[in-house]
């Protein structure tokens, strides 16, 4: 991200703050990717004067909103404007294989923005997609095809519990609990490599974009790797004789 980049989001954030603080009210954000919910990270505690709070549309999204106002100065509580859309092939049986770069594809292929679209969801070729409520009727209305497959979208109220994100449990043998060791394990990376990963802004720790390679985990710490994959430190439990550590991990499928 480009300096000229950073400050125009920053002064975005602190505009918002500033108008929902002093005009008693909610404002909020498109859909921020990570890199963009990292410069809110970095401000957030300049920003708290507003009340600030951050959701895609269920726990553990990585494309989010921000919220900014609370409901004790505004008097009155305001809901996050998103929808949640099930998009699925009218006839199972003939539909493409239909993946996650289709949905989003078709999607925007309505020549929609991208900050308007938050997490996609797929599973057996049907999506459900996190939208801004601003234009949840629009997609429902035009959306017909992904690929060559005729679709039905429709609105739903939560993600179904075989849809949401699962983890599996590991066990690894790593030679320390930092940063770099850990993901160069779990994804069988050079140590090089994950510091390369770490040095080019790809490396997420609870949302925070990480500089450092010599970060030290943290039971309950949410890791992202773009372009990797994304998965839960779940602590350490024990040495090896040669004085490794066994850590634990719930890596997301």
């Amino acid at each position: 991200m480009t300096q000229t980049v950073y400050i125009k989001i920053k002064k975005r954030f602190e505009e918002l703050a500033e108008r929902a603080y002093s005009e008693n009210r909610f404002l909020f954000t498109d859909f921020l990717d990570m890199s963009g919910l990292s410069d809110f990270y970095d401000m957030e505690g300049e920003l708290s004067y507003a009340g600030t709070e951050v959701f895609g549309g269920a726990e553990g999204c990585e494309r989010c909103m921000v919220r900014f106002g609370s409901s004790e100065n505004a008097g009155y509580e305001e809901e996050f404007p998103i929808k949640l859309l099930r998009v699925s092939p009218l006839q199972k049986k003939f539909s493409d294989d239909l993946t996650h770069r289709d949905f989003l594809g078709s999607v925007i292929g309505l020549g929609l923005e991208r900050a308007k679209i938050g997490d996609i969801m797929v599973r057996e070729n049907e999506a459900y997609i996190f939208v801004a409520e601003s234009i949840s009727d629009y997609v429902s209305e035009n959306l017909t095809k992904v690929k060559h497959t005729s679709v039905r979208v429709e609105e739903c109220a939560e993600v179904p519990e075989e849809i949401a994100p699962r983890t599996a449990a590991e066990n690894l043998i790593v030679s320390s609990n930092r940063l770099d060791a850990v993901i160069a394990k779990v994804y069988n990376l050079s140590r090089d490599t994950a510091v390369k990963c770490i040095s080019e802004g790809r490396v997420f720790i609870n949302g925070r974009e990480m500089t450092g390679n010599a970060k030290s985990l943290k039971n309950g710490d949410i890791v992202t790797v773009r372009g990797k994959g994304k998965f839960i430190f779940d602590g350490e439990a024990g040495t090896t004789r040669k004085d490794k550590l066994y850590v634990n991990i719930k890596r997301y499928v």
